[in-house]
């Protein structure tokens, strides 16, 4: 009876000294929360997933034939991989001028300009000003709503294709794109570029849905009576990674 009297007074003792040890329960590694943790797990299984993607993209890319002329003289061909600046190169209002590359510069920018905006927002939680939470979040929303809307037209014109259109191996002219032809080069171009910015722009839209939950959160004060904004900075985690992931997407498909 005495052993486990001891023991038991030494468990209780135990349970009444603070929890100091970094991985001890009940405290947070690295001073981040539980949810924090989980929201880095899955960004970091994302970064994977879009990594795959990429470099799939880049492998496809490399076996497939290079146009090997002046860009002055670049046609569409489906003999050989097309030069992006050539097929990226229109504006909404501006038809028939040649822009390369001006719109999904715009495109990016405005989803810089939106990162910028969270940073705001989140800097705003912390110092529980509730208004500036409102504001930075709104902007927020509107800059993904114009860059999701931008991308939505960008599709709009690849699929609807140029107005020559491309002679295809069969003797047919084609205009545009889809899963099983495309003007502008291999199909495979076509499903990349679908497949790969349509990945994207479903995770900014799922951004844009996260961000107006926040939105209504904040105003009906469901921050405040948690006491913390935390959700604000895990949603722009996420937000700050959608937007790093198109750089890396503007990069090897619209640049390589």
């Amino acid at each position: 009876m005495s052993t486990i009297s001891t023991t038991q007074a030494i468990s209780d003792s135990a349970l009444d000294k603070p929890r100091t040890g970094t991985w001890d329960g009940g405290n947070e590694p690295f001073n981040a929360s539980y949810g924090k943790l989980m929201m880095w797990f899955f960004l970091l299984s994302d970064a994977f997933t879009f990594a795959a993607f990429l470099t799939t993209y880049g492998l496809i890319r490399h076996r497939h034939l290079a146009y090997e002329g002046t860009p002055e003289a670049f046609t569409f061909s489906t003999n050989y991989w097309p030069i992006p600046e050539k097929v990226f190169n229109s504006f909404p209002g501006l038809h028939g001028v040649d822009l390369p590359l001006a719109f999904v510069a715009l495109m990016t920018m405005i989803l810089i300009f939106s990162s910028v905006t969270m940073v705001l927002a989140v800097e705003a939680g912390h110092r529980f000003d509730k208004k500036d939470v409102q504001k930075w979040l709104l902007w927020t929303i509107l800059f993904g709503t114009i860059f999701v809307s931008c991308q939505a037209w960008e599709w709009s014109h690849f699929i609807g294709g140029t107005d020559e259109g491309t002679l295809m191996n069969d003797g047919t002219r084609f205009f545009g794109a889809n899963l099983a032809a495309n003007q502008y080069g291999p199909v495979l171009f076509a499903d990349l570029f679908f497949f790969i910015t349509g990945f994207h722009g479903t995770h900014v839209f799922s951004g844009i849905c996260l961000l107006i939950y926040c939105f209504i959160a904040t105003t009906n004060g469901t921050f405040e009576k948690r006491g913390h904004y935390e959700m604000v900075e895990k949603i722009g985690l996420y937000w700050h990674f959608v937007d790093l992931v198109w750089v890396f997407v503007f990069t090897f498909f619209y640049l390589v």
